[in-house]
């Protein structure tokens, strides 16, 4: 099909999709939870194609991970769906209304976007993410996932379109695309009287280029370069456990850490405890001068490695003076994706919230948190970075915007 052809599909289908019930939208979600169940090992044999063809590729170890679908994920995958079924049907909400002195009562309403293009890397359970969050909140939507993950992709959406028919819904406003011509993909991104929004997730050399391409509006995030401070008020064993989790858990994800910051007086009792459990666990430590004293095994940073996401068990480690200096260098070289502090002063904690502009900023808790799932969203079509609606998770909500509504009794203006 067409890149007009099907983006037009798309928005007609979406049209009707705005107006569908939420029970209805909930069955379709419920079914297709209950076919992720039944045809699990059909989805991991069809994964097992894609896995086989990036180890034959040599893709790293940790890009293979993100590809699986094992049962942990299926069941994740089943999980958000019931999460999401749960969550109320954000379309014709009133969330605020005031009076005027003519009397005239206004208000505004949620309605969904219209059409969504998803393209994604790696993942395959984006598919299904992408798919909920946007059919539940009205939503047309465009998948366009990886060639690394083609198969697992297409036997996703084959449950997808499964599961609308089962429950009598047309499938014009769900597409997908199958091709990996650049060529089909540009000329998609130029339909403005079709497609209303675009959302990248992937690495950075994807975002950029979806975002020069693009006449479409694109929600995105370059980088994840979350840090956390851990001022002289922290309780040390959180600190270590934070950190630890914030780091190693699952590096290769936009919100783990990729800098520690100290305050010089609690780094003495801190930090070599801190970087013997992080050697323990394989993270490789590059380090100011100051951090290379107190951890001898720590590699020089260098000015470009503030700037870097790792995506690996990587870590670069400054011993600052100051609050002032932990927030400047968030400032500088940070992200506005997720930052935290751990300490026990709640006006340190309160100041940090206020001071640090990033689309999730913590206390007392991992960066690995900023996730829609984590949050409560149900599931999330990404992070935003940018400030074009939605900034941070964007969950059922943010995939809305609000057109004013007004109720009168025959109110005129003079």
């Amino acid at each position: 099909m067409r890149p007009d052809a099907l983006a037009g599909a798309a928005k007609a289908g979406a049209r009707k999709l705005a107006h569908l019930p939420t029970d209805t939208k909930n069955k379709v979600l419920s079914t297709l939870e209950g076919l992720l169940l039944e045809r699990r090992a059909f989805l991991k044999a069809e994964n097992e194609k894609d896995i086989r063809e990036a180890r034959q590729a040599e893709m790293p170890a940790p890009l293979v991970e993100r590809l699986t679908i094992n049962d942990k994920v299926i069941d994740e995958m089943a999980s958000g769906l019931r999460d999401l079924i749960q969550l109320p049907d954000p379309v014709g909400e009133i969330v605020k209304v005031w009076r005027r002195p003519s009397g005239l009562l206004v208000g505004r309403m949620r309605i969904p976007i219209g059409v969504i293009c998803i393209i994604y890397e790696s993942r395959p359970n984006v598919t299904v993410d992408a798919f909920s969050l946007c059919f539940k909140s009205g939503n047309g939507v465009i998948l366009k996932g990886g060639k690394e993950a083609v198969h697992s992709n297409t036997a996703l959406f084959g449950l997808i379109r499964e599961s609308l028919e089962k429950e009598g819904v047309a499938g014009d406003a769900v597409q997908f695309i199958d091709t990996g011509d650049r060529t089909y993909l540009y000329n998609l991104l130029k339909l403005t009287d079709s497609i209303d929004l675009v959302i990248p997730r992937g690495g950075e050399a994807l975002i950029r280029s979806v975002a020069e391409q693009s006449r479409v509006p694109v929600l995105k995030h370059y980088k994840g370069v979350c840090a956390i401070y851990v001022d002289e008020h922290a309780d040390t064993k959180v600190a270590l456990d934070v950190c630890l989790n914030a780091k190693v858990q699952k590096p290769a994800t936009c919100n783990a850490m990729e800098t520690l910051l100290v305050h010089r007086s609690i780094a003495l009792q801190f930090l070599p405890a801190m970087a013997k459990a992080f050697v323990e666990r394989g993270v490789r430590i590059k380090g100011c001068r100051r951090t290379k004293e107190l951890v001898p095994g720590a590699e020089p940073a260098g000015e470009a490695d503030w700037h870097e996401e790792y995506l690996d068990l990587i870590l670069t480690v400054k011993i600052v003076d100051s609050m002032d200096e932990a927030i400047a260098h968030i400032g500088t070289y940070g992200s506005e994706h997720t930052d935290a502090i751990i300490t026990t002063d709640y006006n340190n904690a309160w100041r940090f919230l206020r001071e640090v502009n990033s689309s999730l900023v913590l206390v007392n808790a991992s960066t690995r948190l900023n996730d829609g799932y984590q949050l409560g969203l149900g599931a999330e079509m990404g992070i935003s970075t940018t400030r074009l609606h939605a900034f941070g998770p964007m969950g059922l909500e943010e995939l809305t915007v609000t057109k004013f509504v007004a109720f009168g009794e025959g109110q005129l203006r003079t």
